[in-house]
């Protein structure tokens, strides 16, 4: 099957953004390359969400990397995705480990691991990280050493 065949409904189409947090948006397509292992990633250098204290913005550069199974995610959908956290309260850690736990439920990928380098407040920068690797494989030992590894 080839992409135009896929039923995606963001992709060429006007944008509908959503200002509340919700993984209605998020699309996947076949992946042309199952037979394969190789790496997909995506950077998001605007991505913004709000303490859920302050109610104040923070701003963050979310890098997610993953290597497909049979599902990957549709880029604009990802896109959409991601900026529906505009107007959710959610601590930094807890934005990307959502994040990462949505994209396993949506492709259940191979192995998948997420980064967020939010920006200072009051002087100190949070960069959280999350991975993982599908249990009783090769990638279950990958997320282990990417993790010890991590800097």
């Amino acid at each position: 099957m080839n992409r135009s065949q896929e039923n995606l409904q963001q992709l060429g189409k006007a944008t509908d953004y959503k200002f509340d947090y919700t993984t209605s948006v998020l699309e996947v397509f076949q992946n042309q390359h199952p037979d394969n292992d190789y790496w997909v990633r995506f950077n998001c250098p605007e991505f913004t969400s709000l303490c859920p204290i302050t109610g104040q913005p923070d701003f963050a550069e979310i890098r997610i990397s993953y290597i497909p199974d049979q599902l990957m995610v549709e880029s604009k959908s990802l896109k959409l995705y991601l900026f529906s956290f505009r107007n959710h309260g959610d601590f930094h850690e807890d934005c990307v480990n959502t994040i990462m736990k949505d994209l396993i439920r949506l492709m259940d990928p191979r192995y998948i691991e997420v980064e967020g380098r939010f920006t200072p407040r009051g002087g100190i920068s949070i960069w959280p990280y999350a991975n993982y690797g599908r249990k009783n494989t090769k990638y279950e030992e990958l997320a282990v050493r990417r993790l010890e590894t991590h800097e």
